[in-house]
């Protein structure tokens, strides 16, 4: 009856222990997801309700998955969310990893969708390095159809086969 209740216990506690070795892992700083809309679309009626939806969905849905892997701890943004709304990320030269480096990270995710039509769009994602500013990696994947679908599978197939690979950037 005592073997049962180590073994009980021991279970728990290993679990405990994986928790805090994740928490000893590299912080990255996941910024929200932006739009540039080159489509005639976009250009005639500006910005659609669905897809601001689905971009701030993609940033939430890439910390969680992030974080889920235990390989890094996903800081929280709260702190520089209104100076990096109103910068334009993708476009201001790495001024993400001057903000993630305010928030005691390691690493930048910027993060931006292009899309062309409603058929034809890619997510894309900018890693760099905090403390140099250093661009690590710029990944992309192609989407066909703007539905919560397909942009939600472009983002699982960035985090499975580009961050969190064997040989992906936040390895």
């Amino acid at each position: 009856m005592h073997g049962c209740w180590k073994i009980a216990t021991a279970v728990p506690f290993a679990a405990l222990l994986a928790g805090s070795a994740a928490a000893s892992g590299p912080k990255v700083a996941v910024f929200n997801f932006e739009l540039v809309d080159t489509s005639l679309e976009g250009a005639s009626y500006g910005p659609r309700p669905d897809q601001q939806e689905r971009l701030a969905r993609g940033g939430n849905q890439l910390r969680d998955r992030l974080a889920k892997s235990g390989r890094v701890e996903v800081v929280d943004i709260v702190a520089v969310a209104a100076p990096t709304a109103a910068t334009g990320l993708p476009t201001c030269d790495g001024c993400g990893a001057k903000f993630a480096r305010e928030l005691g990270a390691d690493y930048s995710i910027v993060g931006w969708v292009q899309k062309v039509s409603n058929l034809i769009l890619n997510m894309n994602i900018a890693v760099r390095d905090a403390r140099s500013g250093q661009l690590l990696a710029v990944k992309s994947v192609d989407m066909r159809g703007n539905t919560d679908e397909s942009w939600s599978r472009a983002l699982d197939w960035l985090v499975r086969y580009e961050l969190l690979a064997p040989k992906g950037v936040l390895r």
